[in-house]
């Protein structure tokens, strides 16, 4: 699925006007009466409705959702923002509707002087004071509005896009200053600036209203954003020949674990045989010895030199793809041999946790990580590698790409909406999992996962989009038959079979 920035979506509504063709007015009227019913799905007829509407077409959209609930028995007061008295072509037309609906308990336009009304637990505020194409924080009297409503008891309803908020860059916003609503309801598509942590409290709900875009004018756009969903999945997932055997479906190499860490080791060997690998071998500590052989018995075990941590590199000719890193240490010896273990290895490769941390305390190594490996941090981390702290998920988002672009690698960002950063500067973004899965040793089992795919022949965009959705897919599997407050790393390798099988229904 695309997500498109603000001005594709204006063209996704001029192609749609043009082609379908339809006028502008009723394509407004069209995502007027889907708002109108989810809204009418939440509250019933008995709230108390106060409508805002800017004078936009949001502002627009805002004042036919009024006048269309009005005609449904609710009580409406609507006020349409005209300070600078210009409104846009369908905003003027739907004021001139509403003035003329009976239904309507009251409409005020405001040009001048506002007497805001009186906004208790019982009310239901409709926000539709500025959409998705807002460019700059609010001031003034809007900021002043938006402040009234966010400290009231009021529940909000925003159309399409909370007051305040943009659609993508919100760095340097006044936070202040956007609608914290309980319920927002976009239009055809999540907005970028939906998909990040720090903007969840501003949407509260969300609901994404089909109002029938043109399919044809979406195929054409080329968006730089895309969200994964089911269906990509089951077209990219190859089935399994019936003479395969174990060299055919690859041989992994995984480098993780020293002493008092084997456990990283167990879950990212663990995952990499559930996600399908033919073989897998697990270099660790000698100490660790008898920790994988108990708990992995299908894995074959390869012993550093040391007891307890990694400070050799090993033989890598004859692995189709290897991870590195979980649970590593970052002891200087094992971060020489883990330099040296990369730089020798031909095979796809997958750094992961310690091995990022080794290379955020040696940025210059950076350079010699091979092009098209995966990185796969999570936000701190990130961090770390970077050699800065950001503002938001756009900024740090931007330095990712800036990085996959520039040392053309792959980079996963680990989030409730993990973005894959690729070479090319396209963003897939990755639409399962749950907070449940924020628990140790996670990351270790997206490891065992990717590093798996990538042994098994895919290439390095598709282990990346199909093993960030398996993983999330069997943390939701896991969360829907476990809850959320105690799900275990382990329990998510134990529902990836779960997880594969639906995509093969």
């Amino acid at each position: 699925m695309k997500i498109l920035t603000c001005t594709q979506i204006r063209e996704l509504d001029k192609y749609t006007i043009e082609h379908e063709p339809i006028k502008s007015i009723d394509l407004m009227e069209r995502a007027a009466k889907a708002l109108t019913r989810g809204i009418t799905s939440v509250w019933s007829s008995d709230t108390q409705i106060v409508v805002f509407a800017g004078p936009g077409n949001n502002g627009g959209d805002a004042l036919a959702v009024a006048r269309m609930m009005a005609e449904q028995g609710y009580a409406v007061n609507a006020y349409l923002f005209n300070v600078n008295k210009s409104l846009s072509p369908d905003c003027a037309t739907n004021k001139d509707r509403i003035e003329q609906c009976k239904s309507i308990k009251n409409f005020t336009e405001v040009t001048d002087e506002f007497d805001p009304p009186v906004l208790s637990a019982k009310t239901l505020v409709i926000d539709g004071l500025f959409g998705s194409g807002l460019n700059k924080p609010l001031a003034g009297g809007f900021a002043s509005l938006v402040k009234y409503i966010n400290q009231s008891e009021c529940k909000v309803a925003s159309i399409d896009i909370p007051s305040g908020l943009m659609a993508e860059n919100n760095s340097f916003n006044a936070r202040t200053n956007i609608i914290q609503a309980d319920y927002t309801f976009t239009l055809q598509q999540k907005k970028l600036a939906f998909l990040f942590a720090e903007n969840q409290v501003f949407i509260g709900k969300l609901r994404v209203l089909d109002i029938r875009l043109s399919a044809e004018g979406l195929k054409n756009i080329d968006a730089d954003f895309m969200m994964t969903e089911e269906s990509d999945i089951r077209e990219m997932l190859r089935q399994r020949n019936d003479f395969w055997h174990k060299g055919t479906a690859g041989s992994a190499l995984l480098v993780a674990g020293k002493y008092g860490m084997a456990g990283a080791s167990v879950l990212a060997a663990k995952a990499c045989m559930r996600a399908g690998v033919g073989k897998v071998t697990v270099h660790v500590p000698l100490r660790n010895n008898d920790i994988l052989q108990t708990a992995v018995p299908e894995a074959i075990v390869s012993h550093d030199s040391d007891g307890n941590m990694f400070t050799e590199a090993v033989a890598s000719d004859d692995f189709d793809a290897m991870g590195i890193g979980p649970g590593l240490g970052t002891e200087e010896t094992t971060a020489i041999a883990m330099i040296s273990q990369i730089r020798r290895t031909q095979a796809p490769t997958v750094i992961d946790a310690d091995g990022l941390n080794i290379l955020a305390s040696h940025r210059a190594w950076l350079q010699q990580i091979p092009v098209d490996s995966i990185l796969t941090p999570h936000p701190v981390e990130f961090e770390r590698l970077a050699g800065g702290r950001f503002n938001d998920s756009y900024e740090r988002m931007e330095k990712a790409v800036e990085m996959a672009r520039s040392m053309h690698i792959y980079i996963i960002v680990k989030d409730h909406y993990s973005m894959l950063c690729m070479p090319n500067g396209k963003v897939v973004f990755n639409s399962t999992g749950n907070s449940g899965m924020a628990t140790a040793g996670s990351g270790d089992v997206l490891t065992g996962i990717i590093t798996a795919l990538l042994a098994r022949g895919y290439s390095q965009k598709e282990a990346c989009i199909i093993g960030m959705f398996l993983h999330g897919l069997a943390g939701d599997i896991a969360a829907e038959e476990l809850g959320k407050e105690s799900l275990m790393a382990s329990d998510i390798i134990n529902c990836l079979p779960k997880a594969f099988k639906r995509m093969e229904d």
